[in-house]
């Protein structure tokens, strides 16, 4: 049997391919994946995850939305906010409603208690933005934001 050797070793964040000289789609994963694992931090105490943030952040912005449209905006996938929607209004997060046109589809709002947890959350999700652009410039945020935007926009 062979030992791995010190060559095979996987890099740290930062090294190699890991780093600077990797792809900028594999740095932009690893950088989602290293923000998401902080914020799963920053939200594990209200009991609340990433993705039910995502979803009740875009319910604050665009109310009234469909499970579908809630899909498209938080970017994921229809089965995926079903559960998060179920499990929202069973801790009274959400309420559904149905359309005003369309009898079939429900819309779904905040509740007064999902606003009071949504503030919650984004009082901690602000903190970690703030910890993630520590050393940039303002200059230099809004040329990030700007890139990830443009990179989202040329994928649609």
């Amino acid at each position: 049997m062979r030992k791995p050797s010190d060559a095979a070793r996987i890099p740290k964040p930062g090294e190699g391919k890991r780093g600077e000289q990797g792809y900028l789609g594999y740095l932009l994963r690893q950088a989602a994946g290293a923000y998401r694992r902080r914020m799963e931090r920053a939200l594990a105490d209200l009991q609340v995850t990433p993705p039910q943030f995502a979803v009740m952040t875009m319910l604050q912005a665009y109310p009234s939305q469909s499970s579908a449209d809630l899909a498209r905006l938080a970017l994921l996938t229809p089965q995926t906010v079903s559960v998060i929607v179920a499990n929202l209004e069973r801790a009274g997060s959400i309420v559904r409603q149905p359309h005003s046109v369309h009898g079939r589809i429900l819309t779904i709002e905040l509740s007064e208690r999902g606003t009071g947890l949504l503030e919650r959350c984004r009082t901690r999700v602000l903190a970690l933005e703030r910890e993630v652009a520590e050393g940039l410039s303002q200059a230099e945020e809004t040329a990030i934001r700007r890139w990830l935007v443009h990179i989202a926009e040329s994928g649609s």
